[in-house]
């Protein structure tokens, strides 16, 4: 799944239409160039790629500029959603995939959100209780030169550990309530979803 074709959909979403200078200067005041490794010219591939592939619609802009707008078509937010659902239940080592997730979050209702990271949960529990039993075993790895590989378990497990403390957090708090989501009020009516007020 690429993270980058989740966040150049979501921010399209998010404004009704963008064009590619516009993308890009949301991506990159996430810092999305940072921790995602989304540069201009996987964007404009991205674009291109997505109306290539129906998802975007392009629109020449109306003022003369050559600009080209995108839109969302109906198979495009359905393969936004579709990505947004498979980031937050995907228990795999991708931050960058879980980071886009999350900044999409509350595009869906509360309780599909809710279920999705409970399926994280479940695979995260489950990672860290198969490599349980190797965390600590030095003696098992009697090979020269492979007496370090527990090092790798215990990363994992700790990784595992972390990862499903956190995700077990953040359903408690959507549980109790945080945040505002589809289904609770229209989108059309909240300040625009990427902005940060003060």
């Amino acid at each position: 799944m690429s993270t980058t074709r989740l966040l150049v959909l979501g921010v399209v979403s998010g404004y009704g239409t963008a064009h590619g200078y516009l993308v890009h200067n949301e991506l990159v005041s996430w810092g999305a160039d940072e921790w995602a490794n989304v540069k201009w010219g996987s964007i404009y591939h991205a674009l291109r790629q997505l109306t290539k592939e129906g998802k975007l619609e392009a629109i020449p802009a109306d003022d003369g500029s050559g600009r080209v707008d995108y839109r969302l078509t109906k198979a495009g937010e359905e393969t936004f959603l579709a990505l947004v659902r498979a980031a937050l239940s995907d228990a795999g080592p991708h931050a960058d995939l879980l980071a886009a997730g999350l900044a999409f979050l509350t595009t869906l209702p509360r309780a599909e959100a809710i279920e999705l990271l409970e399926r994280r949960l479940v695979a995260l529990t489950g990672e860290r209780d198969a490599i349980a039993p190797y965390v600590g075993s030095f003696d098992d790895w009697t090979e020269p030169g492979s007496e370090h590989v527990p090092e790798l378990f215990g990363l994992w497990h700790h990784n595992a550990v972390t990862a499903a403390t956190w995700t077990q957090g953040l359903i408690e708090r959507l549980r109790a309530g945080a945040y505002t989501f589809a289904d609770e009020e229209p989108l059309a009516s909240r300040e625009h979803p990427f902005r940060v007020s003060g």
